[in-house]
């Protein structure tokens, strides 16, 4: 039941939002750019009072290092004031001020873990630039110098002193700098949506994690035309399941939104509302399971009006998820639903729960 439907007053909810973030500048026509965040603070401004701001900060090189490795931190660094472009990889730019940005990025991932662990919020959502989900421990990929959200997650496990922290993937790629972080571990759950055959080209539905953290890694590859409906039945068969069993202390959201019906990354057709869906799902699931401790972190998306719309669907859902909630049931395609039963039998070893009766219906 949702905390809404429940007759609880509705969750409080934040966004971390700051000028500086649009001070990256990667040059030319590149996607990752500033006007990004003009979307984003023209969906945050159609709230009002309604939803609160905390602060952010950058983070610092201790929590940066707890993913990243120092020399490689110290190659980002070393960029800072540069006369001109640094190019990273063959995506990835460094201006003189990014530097400063993706540390910032960072530390507003951080505060979004914070406020919903120490701050009162029960949402909060990073709304930064550059995203992180690619970046790896000593690589800069895909337009991503920090991998946020696992700084973020990381933090939350030494700071707040969680047992057990979900990381879910919407953006339309893979999360690999994500994945890798935490592939070994069984404290950390990562669950990625994307298409594969997209950049990275990896994220198989085979890739389940490695050692203790063997089927703690949960690849849920897409059809590359998947629609509202397909995206949220994978996931409320698959990924709702999953953390109710893990239960988590914190859910964590890589919320990317390039994954938009006209967004030209990639061919999926997902709508605003269909990201609000997936989101009040999540939220749901999180009231049950975290006490609605949820922080989201912003990734990919390119088409402004449609970064506009999502993140303001988004934002209404963790307002008050019920109308969202309320929406019939999704019906995935005939070959969708197949490749859902499948995915079912990949994962069930590790959660054995996506086996039973009461779990064979879309809810």
């Amino acid at each position: 039941m949702s905390s809404a439907a429940s007759g609880e007053a509705r969750p409080r909810v934040v966004v971390g939002v700051d000028a500086r973030f649009a001070l990256h500048e990667p040059g030319g026509e590149h996607p990752e750019r500033p006007a990004r965040m003009t979307a984003v603070n023209a969906a945050v401004d159609g709230f009002g009072a309604r939803i609160d701001r905390y602060p952010v900060t950058p983070a610092t090189r201790a929590q940066v290092e707890r993913i990243h490795h120092p020399r490689y931190v110290d190659a980002i660094a070393a960029t800072a004031g540069a006369g001109a472009p640094v190019i990273l990889d063959e995506d990835t730019v460094a201006g003189p001020a990014t530097y400063d940005v993706a540390m910032l990025a960072a530390g507003a991932a951080v505060g979004a873990v914070d406020a919903v662990l120490a701050g009162g919020a029960r949402r909060a959502f990073a709304l930064s630039r550059p995203p992180g989900h690619h970046a790896e421990v000593d690589r800069a990929m895909g337009y991503c110098l920090f991998n946020n959200v696992a700084i973020a997650a990381q933090h939350a496990l030494d700071h707040h002193g969680c047992r057990r922290v979900a990381i879910v993937d919407w953006d339309v790629h893979f999360g690999n700098g994500t994945q890798r972080s935490f592939a070994a571990q069984a404290d950390v759950l990562v669950v990625s949506s994307h298409d594969y055959r997209l950049f990275p080209s990896t994220g198989r539905y085979d890739d389940r994690g490695r050692g203790a953290g063997l089927g703690y890694s949960v690849n849920l590859p897409l059809p590359a035309d998947a629609t509202d409906d397909e995206l949220l039945a994978m996931h409320q068969r698959i990924t709702l399941p999953a953390l109710e069993s893990f239960a988590p202390d914190l859910l964590l959201i890589s919320a990317g939104f390039d994954a938009y019906v006209d967004d030209d990354t990639s061919g999926l057709r997902i709508s605003a509302n269909g990201f609000g869906r997936l989101a009040a799902a999540l939220f749901d699931v999180a009231d049950r399971v975290c006490a609605g401790r949820v922080a989201l972190v912003l990734e990919g998306g390119y088409h402004l009006d449609g970064l506009r719309d999502s993140v303001t669907r988004v934002l209404e859902a963790a307002l008050d998820p019920s109308a969202f909630l309320a929406a019939p049931p999704p019906v995935p395609r005939p070959v969708v639903a197949a490749l859902i039963d499948k995915l079912v039998e990949v994962h069930a070893p590790s959660w054995p729960t996506l086996r039973s009766p009461e779990q064979s219906e879309i809810r």
